[in-house]
């Protein structure tokens, strides 16, 4: 009984180590423009419920985000839209333009294994804090 119990604590224990941030997360978070494309940041606030929510751009999945994960996506400039998969209705539509970087909070309510997202273009000051506070899951480059 005791090493059941053992084991046990040490799974629980296992579950709580933070993974090392990957390579990606270190460049992304330095902000760097690129001159002929435009940069999207889509963060998850760290402290919101524990929802995974699939994402799209321009109707392909790209990932999905976690509470306090972010994804960068470097794109050709011009009309984009982020949006929710399946049964999730939430999207946004940006414009873009070359060489500028654009900040949209994603935020994940739901009940049980429903999930429904909102998108908010956010200034930079802002973005760039939920991007700080958080660890990549994607790195976008088309």
């Amino acid at each position: 009984m005791t090493k059941v119990l053992l084991t046990a604590i040490l799974l629980l224990a296992g579950c709580a180590v933070q993974l090392p941030p990957m390579p990606e997360d270190a460049v992304a978070k330095r902000f760097e423009p690129i001159p002929d494309k435009a940069v999207i940041y889509l963060a998850r606030n760290a402290v919101e419920p524990t929802f995974v929510a699939a994402v799209a751009l321009d109707d392909q999945m790209i990932g999905s985000t976690y509470r306090g994960t972010y994804i960068r996506i470097e794109i050709p400039a011009g009309r984009h839209q982020l949006r929710g998969i399946a049964g999730d209705s939430g999207a946004i539509r940006l414009d873009t333009e070359p060489g500028k970087i654009y900040f949209v909070q994603h935020t994940a309510h739901g009940y049980r294994s429903f999930v429904s997202s909102t998108f908010d273009l956010v200034d930079t000051a802002y973005g760039r804090s939920l991007v700080m506070g958080g660890q990549i899951t994607a790195l976008i480059t088309r």
